[in-house]
């Protein structure tokens, strides 16, 4: 998820909370069907913790060969040197998955050298096969498998070297086949030597990197057996010194293979494997599930039921594997986000018919630009138009609110499965990019200082837009003994560096209302009374605003300013202090623009209660537009500048030890907690 310029350091937790709760967010690019790019361990080895890599990948040696019937060969051999003992981790288990339908795995090497010249194989005893970790409760998706390779006795210094052969045999797209495939560029391949072999009788259509041509190509054979041959040989040294030249499709692959020829032949045969069927006591027993008390169901009801009550099986989009009919779905309780968006079709088309069509989503820029493939793709959604407008419904997502769709598709081109003729132009639809409520955010803080400057605070989150999401899935995903991390994370991100004593949050499932989350923080040593006097900033999260455009290149045009989709944001404390405080507030601003407002205010009444001085301080930002035009930069910075230096401001705050008197004027910095 893009980073959302409203409210910049929330975001930053909502990324940690994934780490604790495995987000649905994120899928695989297929290479070839359902065959994800497991056999490339430099993938998870891609950013290295330290100077020296934990293992260096000598040699990535990928062959394809692919047959005139869709079937197929990929053999992987790899070299690596083990480093350190991080290096050892990452290489004591080598994952690969597959789809026992169709394929099959062979590993006919797995050898470790050692420094001392000492040389150790890896019995078959150490190799297992199981169903994926997602599928494990699903029986329909038992082909779904990952083996795995334990590698023991692995030390620093070691050479580990192993060969995979995976085998593609009858694939439900054949005849067809693609490829995708990248070259590492992040120092971790020492060299990459990557073949490609298809028949020459197969009209392919392949899109190739500039800065990666083959090294050779050639024609082996005659006739019908004649064979075209491209081969590659990547020096990492000389390919992380070369910048890629920008390309028109933004991040496409180095190699796209495809034996699809346009968007429309690509999108009859995705529409043919897809299942609508039902049978006759379907519709009564689905009534009875769903507990509706009308007819028609209000779609609302029919979205509620799908999302929360069947399961989401949480694999990659594959149109490789079966689409089971709605009623067995239905019926099992349990499907793959496609399937759950499928079912909800079914429902909907008996219960009231419609126009509702499906369309695949991609997170690139310009997917339609792109050589057809299913790849490309990592969702489906359902799409219902209505008289007054479209709405955009994805089951798979057990928590997102109704119309609710992710926030890097919205706005992008999607492929519809329904209506795309032989003319490429009537096969995209561009997907709305707005949210289907206003997005609010407000965070409330009521905090109290005591003598010994122990800090001790309630804070309060309601949120209604893409960080909703997110929060959602991180706490549905969450076991309750681990909320308590979750709410850790966010005090940090918001400046807090005390530690979280309990955490409550509503429930993920009510999605009609905004998502809160409620926690108590203490800090001890907050503040040092033996300053003269003491400065805290105000105890509110930094409102995140896009940075102003980087100098453009000579000749290249300023970029306008993103500020995302439209969202509110309301911060407010209230601070008790101890009695005998005096306290000074910082003066409050107001900046008005077309394209976002801020406005704030800080009070320090002298009047006292039985907790002592209370005083406050309020923020507002309103982001109006998506984004500033080029051309107004210079006011953007002013605005922004403004900001800033507003929440730069400090309280100031004053003991005496005799009755409380109106504070003096600040006159040296004190020692307080960190600014958020």
């Amino acid at each position: 998820m893009r980073p959302y310029p409203g409210f910049r350091p929330l975001l930053r937790v909502l990324t940690l909370s994934l780490l604790l709760a495995p987000a649905l967010l994120s899928s695989t690019k297929a290479q070839q069907v359902s065959q994800k790019s497991a056999e490339k361990p430099g993938d998870k080895a891609a950013t290295p913790a330290e100077p020296q890599n934990p293992a260096q990948i000598e040699l990535f040696e990928t062959r394809y060969r692919f047959e005139a019937n869709g079937d197929s060969r990929k053999e992987v051999h790899t070299r690596v040197h083990i480093n350190n003992e991080l290096g050892v981790q990452q290489f004591a288990r080598l994952n690969f998955d597959y789809n026992r339908a169709f394929q099959s795995i062979e590993i006919p090497l797995v050898h470790i050298t050692h420094p001392s010249g000492g040389t150790a194989d890896i019995l078959p005893s150490a190799i297992t096969d199981n169903p994926n970790p997602a599928v494990v409760n699903a029986p329909a998706y038992q082909d779904v498998r990952v083996k795995t390779v334990r590698i023991l006795g692995l030390e620093p210094g070691d050479f580990l070297e192993y060969r995979i052969i995976t085998t593609t045999t009858h694939q439900p797209l054949a005849p067809d086949f693609w490829l995708d495939h990248s070259f590492d560029r992040s120092g971790i391949v020492s060299q990459e030597i990557f073949e490609l072999d298809f028949p020459a009788s197969r009209q392919i259509q392949m899109r190739l990197a500039a800065d990666t041509p083959p090294t050779s190509s050639e024609k082996s054979g005659s006739g019908d057996s004649q064979r075209a041959i491209y081969k590659w040989e990547i020096n990492q040294a000389n390919l992380r010194d070369k910048k890629r030249s920008p390309s028109p499709t933004d991040t496409e692959p180095d190699i796209v293979v495809t034996t699809f020829l346009s968007w429309s032949q690509l999108s009859a045969r995705l529409r043919q494997r897809l299942s609508t069927g039902f049978t006759t006591a379907f519709w009564a027993e689905s009534l009875e599930r769903i507990g509706a008390d009308q007819e028609p169901v209000p779609v609302r009801q029919l979205y509620d039921f799908v999302s929360r009550r069947i399961s989401t099986i949480d694999l990659p989009l594959d149109f490789a594997l079966p689409f089971r009919s709605a009623d067995v779905v239905f019926s099992s309780g349990y499907g793959r986000p496609e399937e759950k968006v499928e079912l909800l079709h079914v429902l909907d088309l008996q219960n009231s018919p419609k126009f509702a069509s499906f369309c695949l989503y991609s997170s690139s820029k310009s997917p339609e630009t792109q050589l057809p493939r299913p790849s490309l793709f990592s969702g489906m959604l359902l799409v219902l138009r209505g008289s007054a407008k479209t709405v955009y419904l994805d089951p798979g997502f057990e928590v997102a609110p109704f119309g609710m769709i992710r926030p890097d598709i919205r706005g992008k081109k999607a492929l519809m499965l329904d209506g795309c003729k032989t003319d490429d132009s009537t096969c995209w639809t561009a997907i709305s990019p707005d949210l289907p409520f206003p997005s609010v955010q407000r965070v409330n803080l009521d905090a109290s200082l005591d003598l010994d400057g122990k800090l001790t605070a309630k804070v309060h989150y309601s949120m209604r837009g893409d960080n909703e999401l997110v929060l959602r899935l991180a706490f549905h995903q969450s076991p309750k003994e681990k909320w308590k991390d979750l709410a850790q994370l966010l005090s940090i991100s918001d400046g807090f560096r005390g530690q979280v004593t309990s955490v409550t949050a509503s429930d993920p499932y009510a999605t009609r209302e905004p998502f809160t989350v409620d926690y108590e923080i203490t800090q001890p040593k907050f503040v040092d009374w033996s300053k003269k006097p003491v400065r805290i900033p105000a105890l509110l999260p930094q409102l995140g605003l896009p940075d102003p455009p980087a100098k453009p290149a000579p000749g290249a045009a300023t970029a306008p300013i993103e500020l995302g989709t439209p969202l509110e944001v309301e911060t407010k404390m209230t601070l008790h202090l101890p009695p005998g405080t005096t306290a000074t507030a910082p003066t409050g601003t107001s900046v008005q623009r077309d394209y976002a407002t801020y406005s704030s205010q800080y009070a320090a009444p002298i009047q006292y209660s039985h907790k002592g001085l209370t005083v406050t301080a309020f923020r507002h930002i309103n982001f109006l537009l998506r984004q500033v035009p080029a051309e107004r930069a210079a006011d953007y910075n002013a605005f922004l500048r403004a900001v800033l230096s507003d929440q730069a401001q400090d309280f100031t705050l004053e003991r005496e030890s005799g009755p409380a008197a109106v504070p003096k004027p600040a006159a040296s910095e004190a020692s307080a907690s960190p600014k958020p």
